[in-house]
């Protein structure tokens, strides 16, 4: 059974997602929280004391989420080409639907001088994560000869990384949702052998 604190606690996770999304970790405070779930502030700094906590709890249940919802794709038998087909998918319909229309650790990832250290390093290590699956998706794609990489592994991953994460940004900019699936298909696509 699930008491009281926990959904607070997960309240406030989702409202500070929400905020650093739309604005980035500079651009929300408690208080924001507070008006967001008709919360004390108090009580935001029982459960996080400070914004750093938040933030890491933050970045930290997102890189959860994603291995969760990665390793259940994989075990469910999907190809990597269905696995990379299912990632971009899913910011698709974030991004089309307004449910989160930029990825927490990206946005964080551009405040990243500006950031403390802790938190810094969570979203570094949110990065090392993911671009660790992409490299592990892109190399059984190989063996199974359903992807035909022009690089490396590595660089290949790291190619892909930008260029999702450069779609999300781009999209946001231009104010066209559709930007970012015609450049995460377009890239899909490449490394298609299909």
């Amino acid at each position: 059974m699930t008491n009281s604190g926990e959904i607070t606690a997960g309240k406030i996770l989702e409202a500070a997602r929400q905020l650093i999304m739309r604005r980035g970790y500079s651009g929300f405070s408690y208080a924001d929280i507070s008006d967001a779930i008709n919360i004390r502030k108090a009580s935001i700094h029982h459960h996080f004391p400070t914004k750093t906590d938040l933030a890491i709890a933050v970045v930290r249940q997102h890189r959860e989420m994603f291995d969760t919802d990665m390793a259940a794709l994989q075990a469910s038998g999907a190809d990597p080409l269905a696995r990379l087909r299912a990632y971009v998918g899913y910011w698709e319909r974030c991004i089309a639907d307004d449910s989160a229309p930029f990825c927490i650790a990206g946005m964080l990832g551009a405040e990243l001088p500006a950031l403390p250290d802790d938190v810094a390093q969570e979203v570094r290590a949110y990065f090392v994560n993911f671009d660790q699956w992409l490299e592990d998706v892109l190399e059984s794609g190989v063996k199974s000869k359903q992807l035909k990489l022009r690089s490396t592994v590595k660089s290949e991953a790291k190619t892909l990384v930008s260029l999702i994460y450069g779609a999300m940004l781009a999209a946001r900019a231009f104010g066209d949702t559709a930007f970012f699936k015609d450049v995460a298909d377009n890239a899909i696509a490449q490394l298609s052998r299909a």
